[in-house]
């Protein structure tokens, strides 16, 4: 009987089950960063944070324990090197669980886990953020003309700010509004990112998503990023009129 089993256990017998988290686990410590499943997801979040927490005391025993986990020395090694340093004084909450959208066949729920110290867009962004809100502190007794300035110019920044994260990526000839959550989850939000970008970087990034994305191609994408981010948008135009779905 199963009584009081809550866990879900993905379809799979607890041999296999096992098998698929220890692998998954040791692709998320080495790559900081994978595209499965919401309910894998949720589940390897159980079993990897635990060992993450493992790492911050490096001894022999604590390396042995992990291992017999992940059986990958690689993943060991990468753990207690390179990760357990950054998360020392985070108390838990290692991964972030962000959802991409519904997988193209089954419509199976898909996300993009990744671990939370290691995405340095959002790291700079929240220490701007930081640095925005302690230079506009408010207060009750204070002249209204000297504070206005402030308070005008930190809406300004934060006007910018959205503008340069706001880019509609769908405006480029051949990405959808799915392929558009895509690169906005692996750091590619804005029309610049995508420019410094090269076809086999875009190729590789849709290829890590798991969905059906292997017909396009991004060849173009690059180049009419660049002319958006020039502001030549009706040379942009006139050359998506002369491409078939951005190819």
């Amino acid at each position: 009987m199963r009584h009081g089993k809550k866990f879900n256990h993905l379809g799979r017998k607890t041999g296999h089950r096992k098998a698929m988290l220890s692998n998954m686990a040791s692709s998320l410590l080495t790559h900081k960063r994978i595209f499965t499943t919401t309910a894998k997801a949720k589940a390897l979040r159980v079993y990897v944070e635990p060992l993450i927490t493992k790492s911050k005391d490096n001894t022999t025993h604590s390396r042995r324990v992990v291992f017999s986990y992940l059986q990958s020395k690689d993943a060991v090694n990468e753990l207690f090197t390179s990760i357990a340093p950054k998360v020392a004084d985070r108390p838990g909450g290692y991964t972030r669980i962000l959802k991409t959208g519904n997988r193209l066949g089954d419509n199976a729920d898909m996300c993009m886990m990744e671990l939370v110290d290691f995405n340095e867009s959002m790291l700079e962004a929240k220490s701007s953020k930081a640095k925005t809100k302690s230079g506009s502190k408010r207060t009750r007794r204070g002249k209204k003309t000297e504070g206005a300035a402030p308070v005008a110019a930190s809406k300004s920044e934060k006007s910018t700010s959205t503008e340069v994260s706001a880019d509609d990526l769908t405006k480029i000839e051949g990405i959808g509004p799915k392929m558009a959550s895509v690169f906005t989850a692996a750091g590619i939000s804005t029309y610049a990112d995508m420019a410094s970008k090269t076809a086999e970087d875009l190729r590789a990034v849709l290829d890590a998503a798991e969905g059906n994305f292997a017909s396009h191609n991004p060849g173009t994408w690059s180049e009419q990023a660049k002319m958006a981010v020039d502001g030549k948008w009706d040379e942009l135009k006139k050359w998506q009129d002369e491409l078939d779905g951005g190819k």
